[in-house]
């Protein structure tokens, strides 16, 4: 069965939960403890929000890395390089 992957959560909210252990500052959980009354689906969110943002800077790195690589073959095609003047041999 396919899970549900939505543009705004960006990873499957009906896969089977697991129960990992983290160790957390003593007084930052005590103080968001005050603030949400679920602290699992908090961090969940703040997850999948840590996710998609790392997943978009990764594509825009390969599309700047793919600008520049673009940017080299075509100076290439045009002018080669300098290093192709001078025989190796």
């Amino acid at each position: 069965m396919a899970g549900t992957v939505t543009r705004t959560t960006h990873y499957d909210r009906t896969a089977k939960r697991r129960p990992v252990n983290l160790s957390l500052n003593a007084d930052l959980l005590a103080q968001v403890r005050q603030v949400t009354p679920n602290l699992s689906a908090t961090v969940e969110t703040l997850l999948g929000d840590y996710l998609h943002a790392a997943r978009e800077k990764r594509e825009d790195e390969q599309r700047q890395l793919d600008g520049v690589i673009d940017a080299v073959n075509e100076l290439h095609a045009r002018h080669g390089f300098l290093s192709d003047e001078f025989s190796t041999l």
